[in-house]
């Protein structure tokens, strides 16, 4: 990094991470609401769609704006949904629903997640090529790679959070007043980010027209379609894994703690691990050989036996480690003169975390838990396709 001003930067990507609460929050929710695995998928359905929608207009705003500004909308829309839960009553104390009641406390937690998504939504927008700005030539992709590291850490306070509250003799509405305090400390410090917004000539204002165009090359389209499937596998895996664990393997009360130390542990030395390894190898070589490291796990994953399956979730975690900063990277290094408009069409693609889930959770409805991880499979063998395909362009 450039200088100790970027802390605010790591501390929004650490910020995103919690919109990643989608994923144990499937499991929690479906508990706690007495959900079938399809409808505690339209949790991450709420959030993840906000991406879709959001991404290519604040790309565009972004553009004349600046994304200093992006930044600090983003910040404040999420602390904005965490706050609906908490004027709710939903702060950490146990309370028991029932009835419509029960009802009304589940349209407000879907309330709270379209909101988070939405601040998600902005701050991937502004966050990922923000980093851009501040990185020394040559070194994007691995201080990408170190802020989806941060982003790993907000990702897995989900997964570690909910047991400790529970030994506290609260539940795992804790997670609200804890991002709350955090936003906001986030965006005190934002305030006072000082960033040189790196510009390019022949760069012309982006609009939502420039953004479709951009699709006509079949590269940029190839890779947008490799994050929206990479997103929605990322977000069965995390939402999968807890009911898997507590389905198939009879892992109760602690699910959660098990499931990060098999996923998110992995996702998180992966990510580290890979901001130094991009300083020694090319980023397309990294990205095939994570691709290839996910689709054995996910392979072992489906043999049943439960060694073989946390052997596999393990390799799934730490393949899955690096892939979005990579494809992200990749792609806006090809075109860096429309960074503005290639992060709005890319982040737009994480609305796969809303389409995927709720085929996976089909699957496993209609067959069996272990069987709906088919689908992240078939996305993770699009991926290797793309990397194949964008190894030859490189």
């Amino acid at each position: 990094m450039k200088n100790k001003s970027t802390l605010p930067i790591f501390l929004a990507f650490l910020c995103m991470g919690f919109g990643d609460v989608v994923g144990p929050m499937v499991s929690l929710a479906k508990e706690t609401f007495e959900l079938t695995n399809f409808a505690a998928t339209l949790l991450p359905f709420s959030g993840f769609l906000m991406f879709g929608l959001l991404s290519i207009p604040m790309g565009i705003y972004q553009d004349k704006k600046g994304k200093k500004k992006v930044l600090l909308i983003g910040l404040t829309i999420a602390f904005i949904g965490l706050l609906l839960p908490i004027l709710s009553g939903m702060y950490g104390p146990i309370i028991q629903f029932s009835g419509n009641d029960l009802q009304s406390k589940f349209y407000i937690i879907l309330g709270s997640i379209l909101l988070l998504g939405a601040g998600a939504t902005v701050l991937q927008v502004s966050g990922n090529p923000i980093m851009r700005d501040v990185s020394a030539p040559g070194r994007y992709s691995s201080n990408l790679s170190l802020g989806q590291s941060i982003k790993a850490i907000g990702s897995s306070l989900g997964f570690l959070l909910p047991p400790f509250a529970l030994m506290a003799g609260m539940d795992w509405t804790l997670l609200f007043p804890i991002y709350a305090v955090l936003i906001l400390g986030t965006i005190g410090l934002t305030k006072s980010l000082n960033v040189v917004e790196i510009k390019h000539e022949d760069e012309s204002p982006a609009s939502f027209k420039s953004c479709m165009q951009l699709l006509k090359n079949k590269y940029v389209l190839m890779m947008v379609l490799t994050i929206f499937v990479y997103v929605g596998a990322e977000v069965s895996m995390s939402s999968g894994i807890p009911i898997l664990l507590k389905e198939e393997f009879g892992i109760e009360g602690f699910s959660l703690w098990l499931s990060w130390g098999l996923f998110f542990l992995p996702i998180l030395i992966g990510r580290f691990s890979g901001a130094a390894i991009l300083t020694k190898i090319k980023p397309i070589k990294f990205l095939f050989a994570t691709v290839i490291i996910s689709i054995a796990g996910v392979l072992l994953l489906l043999f049943g036996n439960s060694i073989t399956a946390y052997t596999g979730i393990i390799l799934v975690g730490l393949g899955f480690a690096n892939i979005f900063p990579l494809v992200f990277s990749i792609t806006v290094d090809h075109l860096p003169e429309r960074a503005n408009e290639l992060s709005g069409l890319m982040v737009t693609a994480i609305v796969g975390g809303a389409f995927i889930p709720p085929l996976m959770g089909f699957v496993a409805d209609s067959t069996s838990v272990l069987l709906g991880f088919l689908v992240p499979l078939g996305c993770l063998v699009f991926i290797l396709f793309s990397a194949i395909v964008a190894s030859k362009k490189v």
